[in-house]
């Protein structure tokens, strides 16, 4: 059969033919065939086929039937006798039929030879197509035997003498096995003939084994003393490339084309249209060291693996069809150059910028380094500028990224650095977008406001962002958050931006979700992603953002799943792994804290300020103006000195709004459900935890130590308690000590002396401590002789509110701070002047 597995219909028929043959024991066997050759098919009517030819059709069985075929078939050995008798009977029945008996010949007789295995090799048909073979045979003494049937004795004639050989069956299966051992496995062609075939599950497969086996496996058979024979159906040629020639042709849209041709005997022929068969057959991640890729009419072009991978991984990440002469690409893609032409022996036509960028994607420190605006006040740290370099790289090629530090390592002034620089270098001709969760827009407005003073900041937040709109266009930086995403969509659609950026990008992780749906309208020149955590639950997430940022970089979802996820996170395919690593690598600068450890100062404290909600703004607004008259009426009543109690016990209450309303016992407060500074808390403490961190938290407030520790149970976070009420405090250090715990939670008494926790690498204070003495000594705790790591140190405000008003007071006047906490309040250390009350008591902006 052909390689469809059908035969050609052969109008002529053939006829039967009968002979008798002599058998080893001296007997003689009936033997039926077929004029011509050929097997014959016991159908109705008798049908023949001749794999040979690959042709069948019908025989001329000369008057027998079906059933009397089928009974000659399973004659029985006969005596010459016997054998006269039945011819006889034969040709009454049937006239014409010639059925002489042999004639005696003389025997010759071949005994203790030993024998030599021949392989012939062919092309010819089998059961399953077309297939080069190698036919089994034995050479005894110059007499070649088939190896079917087996059996001890085999005679043969050749019409002057029978040879009769005795034959090594134990020789010929050691043969048969070492064949099978090469990768062989056996065939039966009839009921005389036997043959190997490669053991493949592809053209290409079986060519490579072909090619290996007529290289080095052959001649060493030869040297053993086979005797290996070559038909002339066997017609395989295998080719190297004299010369590989490349051609890229950048387009306007952003893409570009690229083609792959090889040159074999003086002739240029197109090679990507011939990988098809290679891509079937074979995974990226598991090529051999050399391939061999068909060119038709049985010749192959000899190509070492490792040089077709990075081309094979391109085609199959980016294509689901066949191949064709050339590949469209993005831009993004020309990560991928590189690793085309790794040993730099394709002839490249254009596309010089592009190999150019190809180069510089692959090598990082290739990228140039970028002085720091004019206008930039701050000082950025080695790692820090990297990073600002490597954005005004994404920003010159037009790429978009992924900056996906660790957090507390600076990303939001790495990019206000780059958006400084990116105006003084006039190329912000449009306003840039910038896009956080609530909780950060603080942080933005006031790093804005402290390292780029040149930057014109719109904040579009509160009630009042409407009559802001229209001042877009007139602003550098737009500062909005993702829960105004839906209700603003249309003025924000309404503006072409120079960039997008997105704060905490893994908010954006469900592809499905409102938000990201929103942000993936937005018209910007180039898009960027801030997050210390690109994926946190499964692969999904980081398609999510790649699809953000560069639509179709890593396909749509169901490609992805199957390409990626599924032999990722399934099947654990380490392969697969690395080459999504090296795909998204240049997109994206990830840098560990235990990584930058050298660059950080011992301390880095960071403020984290957040407004309140609604509800909690109005019960804010509530107690402010009741205390405020409290106050007044007390300075007028015993003036400001005599009034130290008063002034303590309402920024007491005023501070216990600001971190847990629960805190306060009165009826309207209970009524009131939300805590904005408790959601900041648990949006920042997961990804401090995944970062593998250790953390100290302090609270002046036992009460609220138990309200974060309902959390931690609800987010099965573990931690260790210690407070004044704790009875067992070693018990509870050496929970934490012995990495037992991940989260420390402290009271300002419990934890002020007689502590070393150096075991942590972060602290946080949810209720900033006025008086800086006993907030250097909380950090101490941490940070302290024996410490081996930088501390981070994470103060949590709430927006507009007196935290935010002290704290200011606090840097312009220590007095205030020590005159507020000393324990008597002497009368000179309590300086606090009406206009310090007034800006205490501020109502919320």
């Amino acid at each position: 059969v052909d390689e469809n597995h059908q035969a050609q219909w052969d109008e002529n028929q053939r006829q039967l033919h009968l002979e008798w043959q002599p058998h080893p024991s001296g007997a003689l066997e009936l033997r039926l065939g077929v004029e011509g050759g050929g097997q014959i098919i016991l159908t109705d009517p008798v049908a023949f086929i001749d794999t040979d030819t690959n042709t069948m059709g019908w025989l001329d069985t000369r008057g027998f039937n079906i059933e009397q075929i089928r009974q000659l078939l399973k004659a029985p050995l006969l005596g010459e006798e016997q054998a006269r008798w039945l011819s006889r009977e034969l040709l009454v029945e049937h006239p014409g039929l010639a059925l002489p008996l042999p004639v005696a010949l003389p025997v010759t007789r071949i005994e203790n030879a030993i024998p030599k295995p021949q392989l012939i090799l062919r092309q010819g048909h089998t059961p399953y197509g077309t297939a080069h073979l190698a036919e089994l045979r034995f050479d005894y003494n110059g007499h070649s035997i088939l190896p079917l049937p087996v059996a001890e004795t085999s005679v043969s004639d050749n019409g002057q003498q029978l040879i009769q050989v005795q034959r090594n069956l134990e020789a010929e299966s050691q043969a048969a096995s070492t064949l099978e051992s090469l990768g062989f496995q056996f065939l039966i062609l009839d009921e005389h003939r036997l043959a190997a075939c490669v053991a493949a599950d592809s053209l290409v497969e079986a060519a490579g084994l072909w090619k290996t086996l007529l290289d080095e496996t052959l001649p060493k058979l030869e040297e053993q003393g086979w005797q290996i024979l070559v038909d002339e159906s066997f017609n395989m040629g295998f080719h190297e490339a004299e010369s590989w020639w490349g051609e890229l042709d950048e387009q306007d849209d952003g893409w570009f084309s690229m083609s792959l041709e090889v040159e074999i005997q003086g002739q240029r022929m197109p090679l990507l249209p011939l990988l098809g068969p290679v891509i079937e057959a074979y995974d990226p991640g598991d090529l051999p060291e050399t391939l061999q890729i068909p060119l038709g009419d049985n010749q192959y072009l000899s190509v070492p693996g490792e040089k077709l991978r990075p081309w094979l991984e391109t085609i199959i990440e980016l294509f689901d069809s066949e191949p064709q002469d050339k590949l469209e690409l993005s831009r993004f893609d020309a990560a991928l150059l590189p690793d085309m032409d790794e040993q730099g022996d394709i002839h490249w036509q254009g596309g010089t910028r592009l190999r150019e960028l190809g180069k510089r994607l692959k090598n990082f420190k290739a990228i140039e380094s970028v002085p720091p605006p004019k206008g930039f006040t701050g000082t950025l740290r080695d790692y820090q500028k990297t990073g600002y370099d490597w954005l005004h790289f994404l920003a010159d090629y037009g790429l978009a990224g992924i900056l996906a530090d660790d957090m507390g390592l600076g990303k939001t002034v790495q990019a206000l650095a780059f958006l400084a620089s990116q105006k003084q270098r006039g190329r912000l001709k449009r306003p840039s977008l910038i896009i956080a969760p609530t909780s950060l827009m603080s942080n933005w407005r006031r790093e804005a406001q402290t390292f780029t003073p040149d930057l014109k900041v719109l904040v579009l937040q509160g009630p009042e962002r409407h009559q802001r709109f229209e001042h877009i266009e007139s602003h550098d930086l737009i500062l909005t958050t993702y829960p105004l995403l839906p209700r603003d969509k249309d003025k924000l659609l309404a503006h072409r931006y120079s960039f997008l950026i997105l704060d905490e990008a893994q908010v954006i992780k469900n592809p499905k979700a409102q938000a990201a749906r929103i942000v993936r309208q937005i018209d910007a020149g180039q898009r960027l992603s801030l997050t210390g955590t690109p994926m946190e639950n499964h692969l999904g997430e980081l398609w999510a953002q790649f699809d953000f940022l560069m639509p179709g970089f890593l396909g749509d979802q169901t490609t992805f799943k199957r390409l990626y996820r599924t032999p990722i996170e399934k099947h654990g395919d380490e392969a697969r792994q690395a080459r999504l690593r090296r795909r998204i690598a240049p997109f994206m600068l990830r840098r560990r804290k235990d990584e930058v450890e050298k660059d950080l100062p011992a301390k880095t404290e960071i403020i984290h300020s957040v407004p309140l909600d609604e509800s909690q703004a109005a019960l804010y607004e509530t107690i402010r103006l009741s205390m405020e008259k409290k106050v007044r009426d007390a300075i007028a009543s015993k003036g400001l000195a005599r009034s130290h109690i008063t002034i303590l016990d309402a920024l007491l209450k005023l501070r216990q709004t600001c971190c847990d309303p629960r805190l306060l016992k009165l009826k309207q407060a209970a009524r009131v459900k939300e805590s904005a500074k408790l959601d900041l808390l648990m949006s920042l403490l997961p990804e401090m935890l995944d970062e593998g961190r250790r953390v100290l938290l302090f609270s002046q407030f036992t009460t609220m130590l138990g309200l974060i520790q309902k959390e931690l149970d609800k987010h099965r976070i573990a931690y260790s308690k210690l407070t004044g009420q704790t009875r067992k405090r070693d018990a509870a250090i050496e929970r934490f000590t012995s990495g037992g715990a991940d989260v420390f939670l402290i009271s300002l008494k419990a934890g002020g002396v007689g502590l070393n926790l150096t075991a942590a690498d972060t602290v946080i204070f949810y209720d900033p401590w006025w008086n800086p003495a006993a907030e250097a000594q909380a950090m101490d705790r941490a940070h302290r002789i024996g410490q081996d790591k930088p501390v981070f140190v994470y103060k949590l405000l709430t927006e507009n509110t007196v935290e935010e008003k002290i704290l200011a007071l606090q840097q312009k006047k220590q007095a205030l701070a020590d005159g507020l906490y000393r324990k008597g309040g002497k009368k000179e250390g309590f300086q606090l002047s009406d206009q310090d009350l007034q800006v205490l008591f501020e109502p919320l902006a």
